[in-house]
């Protein structure tokens, strides 16, 4: 699929998401932020690919879309159709048509079921699109077609998840996402446990997918060569805010905010084209104690003072591309 010239989808959303927070009350009266005000929008067919470090609340973030974790405030759109307080036997028919492939592939299968097992679990449990229970030889023949979906033989069907590799299980759990044929994919850092090799196959394998089965995803991973490599656009999540969001080349060739650049000169190949080389110190604030002003001022190599009283908006630094930062830099 050819990537968008825009970092602004013109089409109407898929998905579509509007201040969503996402918080989380702790001892002694306290408050954890793990998304906070975040807007997004997501079209039909396009890969928004969502990075950032570890703790920025990007895995919160994608459950949110899905519902599967509740929202503290905000609106979360699907189809059209606002899903933010529906009850989960209103959401239920919906569920179908957006689904989550998670991290970890070995704890998402159940080691004492066979594949075949897990895979028809959701294929019997939802009713077909007539509304109708699917029979054995219908369950049995959409099985066979997952394995031949994700590249794997008919008789993995007949095991267990111990017996394959990390690779071949996230195929299992891409099958299984798959299994209801969903319009919407949200990919939980879906390669970062496999080794390079095989993280390269899994994610041309969602490529050809997605091409093959005209399939949306939001793709959550902390490696940019990989979010480079699947999609259309990212959005760079810091302290959780999105910070940066545009057209995938705009983003990590000419990085606007300086969390990104910081982002690109840390790969261990940098991105060809990044404007510039930003070291990254220090930690990530906590999300519990965050002061006041820009979230990245602690770390941020151009901080000035209104950085640290006055927290920027998300606004157009070029067109299609946009940047939470006061001096957004020039992206040469």
């Amino acid at each position: 699929m050819d990537k968008n010239t825009t970092g602004t989808p013109s089409a109407p959303p898929l998905l579509d998401i509007r201040g969503l927070r996402k918080t989380y009350r702790l001892p002694r009266g306290q408050t954890l932020k793990a998304v906070d005000g975040v807007s997004l929008s997501v079209t039909a067919g396009e890969t928004l690919g969502l990075v950032g470090e570890s703790g920025c609340g990007k895995s919160t973030l994608g459950r949110c879309m899905l519902r599967l974790t509740d929202i503290s405030a905000g609106q979360v759109s699907f189809e059209g159709r606002d899903i933010t307080r529906l009850r989960e036997r209103t959401l239920r028919p919906l569920r179908p048509r957006m689904q989550m492939v998670f991290q970890d592939s070995h704890a998402s299968l159940n080691p004492r079921r066979r594949i075949g097992d897990i895979l028809a679990e959701p294929l019997r449990v939802h009713p077909d699109a007539a509304g109708r229970r699917r029979s054995a030889a219908v369950i049995y023949d959409r099985l066979h077609e997952l394995m031949e979906l994700v590249g794997l033989p008919a008789t993995a069907l007949e095991r267990y998840a111990h017996e394959f590799s990390g690779g071949q299980r996230q195929r299992i759990n891409i099958a299984r996402a798959l299994a209801l044929s969903p319009r919407l994919v949200v990919a939980d850092e879906p390669v970062s446990a496999l080794d390079v090799s095989i993280q390269a196959q899994i994610v041309n394998l969602f490529a050809d997918l997605r091409d093959q089965l005209g399939l949306t995803y939001v793709f959550v991973a902390h490696d940019l060569a990989v979010v480079r490599q699947i999609s259309n656009r990212v959005a760079v999540m810091y302290l959780g805010a999105i910070v940066e969001l545009g057209e995938t080349d705009s983003v990590l060739h000419h990085p606007a905010h300086p969390y990104t650049a910081a982002l690109t000169a840390a790969v261990p190949r940098p991105v060809v084209g990044a404007s510039r080389a930003i070291a990254l110190h220090g930690d990530v604030p906590s999300p519990v104690t965050r002061g006041t002003g820009c979230r990245f001022h602690t770390r941020c190599a151009y901080v000035q003072d209104r950085c640290r009283v006055e927290e920027p908006a998300l606004r157009p630094v070029r067109p299609g591309h946009e940047a939470a930062c006061h001096f957004p830099l020039a992206g040469d």
